[in-house]
């Protein structure tokens, strides 16, 4: 596998990620950035929309004297990893097929998947097209099932997905310069942490991937990504590896879907706590935990 040239960071956010860095090819013209920790058993530790692989550095940080390799991919669209050509190149198929030709040039296999909101659905998708290479599973705040018939979006999702969220998006910054409200504990996603996540994303284009991964939430049962988050939900009920829920009970957005996880995965270690949607900036040592407990 070919590594190639991570982009240089400021200095203030160098020093918040001693980590490897590194991007890979994964196709159509796109290079993927990663960050790394350590060696032993693969951890592929999946953020969602829209931060990066920052998100899990109080994570990493923990278990640093584990026998474990840390992966950290930031999403295609987001953190320093390639914007796509198209918005309309935001699918649920595409991130999917990018993060597996991701896994399959580091050669992971026997791994741990941790997954929290659209990491979730993209990370697992990816490993079922690489049958029997994740062996061990972390669930956060995500939704791995396809909608029943007659729901309805969140608010949220109703206005992000339109002109109007795309113009708030880019002139005012937004949802990327307002995380602390969806957290239990405001003040964990402040300063410098807040600084950190608004960074990449810079202006114009940079930014378009947040209010595109937006529209990949289903609207209805025709949305082209029900199938595939049908794909995921069949996979987690037939997985018999390892399995651990840590969950955000007071994130605003998917806080209410823990019971609905724990159902479709019966035989998981489950830790509630009062963190919100982001809550690897909150509860790390709840989530390093888990992560021990599945890899053991």
């Amino acid at each position: 596998m070919k590594r190639y040239p991570a982009p240089a960071l400021p200095g203030w956010l160098d020093e918040m990620v001693p980590f490897t860095r590194y991007r890979v090819d994964v196709g159509e013209g796109l290079q993927m950035h990663v960050m790394e920790q350590g060696e032993g058993r693969p951890v592929l530790l999946f953020h969602g929309n829209p931060t990066w692989g920052f998100l899990y550095r109080k994570v990493a940080q923990r278990l640093a004297d584990e026998k474990l390799r840390l992966i950290m991919p930031d999403l295609i669209g987001l953190g320093f990893s390639d914007r796509p050509p198209a918005r309309g190149d935001h699918t649920l198929d595409n991130h999917s097929r990018w993060m597996a030709r991701l896994l399959e040039s580091l050669e992971v296999d026997d791994a741990v998947a941790v997954v929290q909101d659209w990491g979730g659905p993209i990370g697992l998708h990816a490993f079922s097209r690489r049958p029997g290479t994740m062996t061990g599973l972390v669930v956060m705040n995500t939704s791995l099932t396809k909608p029943k018939p007659g729901f309805k979006p969140t608010l949220f999702h109703r206005v992000f997905s339109t002109r109007l969220g795309d113009m708030m998006n880019r002139y005012l910054g937004l949802p990327q310069r307002v995380l602390s409200i969806a957290q239990g504990d405001g003040s964990s996603i402040s300063g410098q942490v807040s600084k950190a996540y608004v960074y990449p994303l810079g202006g114009g284009r940079g930014s378009e991937a947040v209010t595109a991964l937006v529209r990949m939430v289903p609207s209805d049962m025709e949305h082209p990504t029900v199938a595939a988050l049908g794909v995921v939900e069949e996979l987690v009920k037939g997985f018999q590896g390892q399995s651990a829920i840590v969950w955000g009970d007071k994130d605003p957005i998917l806080g209410r879907l823990r019971r609905r996880h724990e159902r479709l995965l019966p035989r998981a270690r489950v830790t509630p706590t009062q963190a919100g949607h982001f809550l690897q900036e909150e509860v790390p040592d709840e989530i390093a935990d888990a992560i021990r407990h599945v890899a053991d």
